[in-house]
This record gives structure tokens, C-alpha cells and sequence, in this order.
């Protein structure tokens, strides 16, 4: 008989489909029946020796809800009737209405909770915490989708259990040690991140949308073209990245696209299709591996008036010195077009990139400093020195790309302007474990909409304290004249924009959630909190209206 492996997670929704993901333990038919009679059925394919399914769910309702149940090959698998999960409310699927408020939670870095009654290291985990919540007011507020940007598994940083699994599998003292090497300890990763109880079950009744980041494969994944020379000399990088892009695909990239472009895209058809397709999906990370340019990770998905495109900054890296850009011609054109298309029909522009495009200013004047200085503007001896530093400090956001960050500061300013423009564009982004708010200013022909850089990281890791020291110190004015200096000795361009930050820096296990309703927009911050007697709580620190009003941030801390 075939069992639930793991799922089923909740992917895809819109007015009137859904789509819903399972792995399996065998080849079956998997089944989704809604309790409004609605439902779907797909059967799985094989990847590896692992079995998955991507159920689509037609024929549904806008402005309704019902709850669903996962039958495999006619048995029903979900919900599990045994404890912890039968604490749990049904799992549902609401369609919304294009009228409805939007309600997006989003961050970033998140390691696997360790198992029940194992002290956690770093504090409770937010989406453990969001999920007791939902589970504990079923009727209450909810996000409409999930925003995970970045860093869901750490293949090179693994926890104890992991490892020990790892070490009855193979020797660790070969490389590559303690980290993931192949398709099949990928697997385990999501295996131990996502059968957590309370991260399972929510992401069984919350859509979710996800993108990759560096520790998704290796920490400064793509960082220069002699970081990927170096590693291409490593004897298990190959089958490292092509595993990571392989189980990326299946794990989340799969969920992140609407019916119609799964219906249209060419490997997925060939998958489905074949008795094994995973001789298909290798061949596909190959073409990845070796050419950026012919994959796009990026998608767009639309939230009634809200417009999300969500932007591979990993991947899609043109990484010559010479034209260094943090996306390929490609990728920039879609962006572009995905930006400018139908600007009347969304009132909010959500820009979802792993890496913050707004960074505190000193971090931001040495990235671009360190930029010029590889690019050989003071000479070869420094530029053995960026390089260096570059690998060393983590110099890689888009700041380490001057074009691209002007390029999209431009964007910004010209989709914001004119009549058509919406009411905000937030750039949504992570990775760099705290949160804060940043609004740019142009210094000539600034768009109208309300433009701000929310940051939110992390989900659920650490934040050392010489972290909490540097990103506070790089706000100030000391580290801005610091900053200044490092451009002056890099010949650095000025920035089309300046900025500041008008919330922040928090530090702690958190998650932004925005609530879009109309033209309005407010912004919440929470953290993952002990509340006593081994339980946590969501505790908001800060909350503001992004629209109307003065502009300024107005936040509430949290006693």
C-alpha cells in the first residue's frame, strides 16, 4: 500500500484551481477530494527512487473555502489520525475573491527545528510558532500565501541527527564530510525540515511561493567567476549543484507555477511521462550548470491586485568581471516586461529577491567598492585583495553589482511613475539574519508610489552577536563616512538613489507579514517568542501603515 512520505503541501491557489504536492512510497494514484465535492487526482512520477505528484484541483469557487482530504490509490492518507495531528484543524483551501485584502507573510533562513522536547539552540522557530497560532484561532487571521525567500534546507551547514544519518550512510572524513553530497541526502533534508508537525500541517492549509538562495546548494553560491572556476575543480561540487538544482525542481519549483505553465512546460511533460524521469531532470541541471541563461527560475504569480514576481539572484548571474550583472540580458528582459505589463491592474508591485537590493550603507559602499577593486580599477594586487575579501565578508548583493542595482533602481522609478503607477513597490528580501525597513530617495525623477526595502530574516537561526554589532554600526553616520571613503578609493559611481532606514534593525526568529487592501498597506512584524511552560508565541514589535499619512515609520515594541 502506498503511504504519505511527505505532504501534502499546498502550493498553487488562485479563484478557481489549486494545486496541491505529495512525495509517496511507491507509485500510486494520488487523489485530492475538497468537502464541497470539488477535487483532482495525478499520478506520480518517479525521481531517483522518490515518488511525487503534483494534484491539480479545478472547478473551484472564488471567495469560498473547504477543507480537503489526500487518498492514495483510493486510501486516505491526510490527515493522520495520530498525535500530534489530530490537535490539528483540517487542512483547507481558500479561493479568494479579487476583491479580498491580501495578507503575505514572508522571510528567509530557516534550519529545521531539532525533534519535540530537544532544546533549540536558537530560540523558537517562527513557523512552528504561526502554525500553533492559525491551529489555535482557526478562525482568525491567516496569511493568504507564505513567502519563503531563501535558504529552506542547508545543504552545507547539517544538524546533528543529519549528520548521524549521514555517517550510516558513508564516511564522513571524505568529502564532502558533514555536508550533503547527492540527490538522495537532498531528500533528507526536506525530509527532516518539512515533517515537523507543526511546519507540515501549515504548509498543508497556507499557499506558499518559494525561491532559492545560496545555502539551498553552498554557502556564496555564485559569488565570481573564480569562486565557480575553483569549485568546478573540486571533486564533489558536480554532483553537489546538480543534485541541488534537481531536488530544487521537485521540491519547490514545481509548486511555484500556475496550471497553465505547468501544462506548457516541456520537462514536466517528459517527467510525468516517462516510467523514470530522472536521466530527464539531470539532463535539464546540466544545461543549468553550464548555461544560466537557458533556465528561468523566476515566475510572477498574481494576488488579485497585488503582482508578485519573484527573482532568481542566485542563478542568473552573468559573473565576467568585465559585465558582471546580478541577472543575465534574459532574465532582465522578463523582469522588465513582467514590471510594465498591465500596470492598471495591480495597486501593489511586490519584488521578491533573496538578497536585499537596500542594504545598510557602509555594508553597501564596501560591496560596490570591493565590485571595483576585482574588476581590476586599481590594479592586480588589489584586485587578489577583493577577490579575497569578497569570498571572506560575503560581498555579493546586489550592491557587488553597481549596474544591476541602478538598473533596477531605474525600473523601480519608471513603473512607479505616471498614472498607471501602484500604490507601493516593496522589495521583499532576506539572507541577512535581522529585519528591518529602508525607503530610498532619488536624486532626480522619483516615482510617486511608496518604494521601500522590507527585509525579514531569519525564519528560525542565528544571529550572532558580532552580527547585531555590525549591522546596527553600518546604519550610523560614522559607517556612512566609512563607506564614502571606501567609494572614493574604488572611483565608484554615485547610486541613482540614497536611503535610510525607517525600521530597525530587530533581531530574533521572525517572519513581515503585509496586509494589501486596495491602495492601502500595512506592515507587521513578528518575532517567535517563549511565553513559559515550554510554549511560544508570536509577538508583534513593530507595526505601520505604509500608505497615506506622513510616510514615516511608525512602529510599536513590544513589551
Amino acid at each position: 500500500m502506498a503511504e504519505l512520505r511527505l505532504g501534502p503541501l499546498l502550493r498553487y491557489v488562485d479563484g478557481s484551481s489549486a494545486t496541491v504536492w505529495v512525495e509517496t512510497s511507491r507509485p500510486c494514484a494520488a487523489e485530492v477530494r475538497c468537502s464541497d465535492g470539488t477535487g483532482g487526482a495525478a499520478p506520480t512520477f518517479q525521481i531517483a527512487g522518490h515518488y511525487y505528484a503534483l494534484v491539480p484541483v479545478d472547478g473551484l469557487t472564488p471567495g469560498t473555502e473547504r477543507s480537503y482530504e489526500v487518498f492514495l490509490d483510493g486510501t486516505r492518507v491526510w490527515p493522520l489520525p495520530d498525535a500530534p495531528f489530530s490537535g490539528f484543524p483540517p487542512s483547507v483551501i481558500h479561493t479568494p475573491a479579487a476583491t479580498d485584502t491580501v495578507r503575505v507573510a514572508f522571510g528567509s533562513c530557516r534550519w529545521a527545528a531539532p525533534p519535540k522536547g530537544d532544546k533549540d539552540p536558537v530560540g523558537p522557530d517562527a513557523l512552528d510558532t504561526l502554525a500553533a497560532r492559525i491551529a489555535a484561532e482557526p478562525e482568525g487571521e491567516r496569511p493568504d500565501v507564505l513567502l519563503l525567500l531563501g535558504d529552506q534546507v542547508y545543504a552545507d551547514e547539517t544538524s546533528r541527527a543529519t549528520q548521524s544519518w549521514l555517517a550510516a550512510r558513508r564516511d564522513l572524513s571524505d568529502p564532502p564530510g558533514n555536508q550533503v553530497a547527492d540527490y538522495e541526502e537532498y531528500t533528507h533534508l526536506y525530509y527532516e525540515s518539512w515533517l515537523d508537525p507543526e511546519v507540515r500541517w501549515l504548509l498543508s492549509t497556507v499557499p506558499s511561493c518559494m525561491i532559492f538562495d545560496d545555502h539551498d546548494v553552498i554557502d556564496d553560491w555564485n559569488t565570481s567567476a573564480s569562486w565557480v572556476e575553483d569549485m568546478r575543480e573540486v571533486s564533489w561540487w558536480r554532483e553537489r549543484l546538480l543534485s541541488g538544482l534537481m531536488s530544487y525542481w521537485v521540491y519547490q519549483h514545481l509548486g511555484n507555477l500556475p496550471p497553465a505553465e505547468l501544462a506548457a512546460d516541456p520537462l514536466y511533460a517528459v517527467v510525468r511521462q516517462s516510467p523514470d524521469g530522472t536521466d530527464e531532470l539531470r539532463a535539464f541541471a546540466c544545461r543549468a550548470e553550464a548555461d544560466a541563461a537557458s533556465v528561468r527560475w523566476s515566475y510572477r504569480r498574481d494576488f488579485g491586485r497585488v503582482r508578485l514576481l519573484m527573482v532568481d539572484s542566485r542563478a542568473a548571474r552573468v559573473l565576467d568581471e568585465e559585465n558582471r550583472s546580478m541577472l543575465d540580458p534574459g532574465e532582465a528582459e522578463w523582469l522588465r516586461g513582467q514590471v510594465l505589463e498591465e500596470r492598471a491592474s495591480y495597486d501593489h508591485l511586490l519584488i521578491g529577491t533573496s538578497l536585499p537590493w537596500l542594504l545598510p550603507h557602509l555594508v553597501h559602499h564596501a560591496e560596490a567598492w570591493d565590485a571595483a577593486l576585482c574588476r581590476g580599477d586599481r590594479g592586480a594586487r588589489w584586485a587578489r585583495f577583493g577577490e579575497d575579501l569578497r569570498r571572506k565578508a560575503d560581498l555579493e548583493h546586489w550592491a557587488a553589482f553597481p549596474e544591476s542595482f541602478a538598473a533596477l533602481a531605474d525600473l523601480i522609478a519608471e513603473v512607479g511613475s505616471g498614472p498607471e503607477a501602484p500604490a507601493t513597490v516593496l522589495v521583499l528580501s532576506g539572507d541577512v539574519h535581522h529585519a528591518y525597513v529602508a525607503e530610498p530617495k532619488w536624486h532626480s525623477g522619483g516615482p510617486e508610489a511608496r518604494v521601500l526595502q522590507l527585509t525579514c530574516s531569519p525564519v528560525h537561526n542565528s544571529v550572532p552577536s558580532y552580527i547585531r554589532f555590525g549591522f546596527r554600526f553600518g546604519w550610523s553616520a560614522t559607517a556612512r563616512a566609512l563607506g564614502r571613503l571606501l567609494a572614493r578609493h574604488g572611483g565608484c559611481e554615485q547610486p541613482p538613489v540614497s536611503w535610510r532606514h525607517t525600521g530597525g534593525p530587530w533581531f530574533g526568529n521572525q517572519l513581515m507579514t503585509l496586509t494589501l487592501n486596495g491602495r492601502s498597506a500595512r506592515l507587521r512584524l513578528d518575532q517567535a517568542r517563549e511565553s513559559g511552560e515550554g510554549r511560544t508565541r508570536l509577538v508583534t514589535v513593530s507595526e505601520s501603515e505604509l500608505t497615506g499619512g506622513s510616510g514615516r515609520e511608525a512602529s510599536r515594541l513590544a513589551r
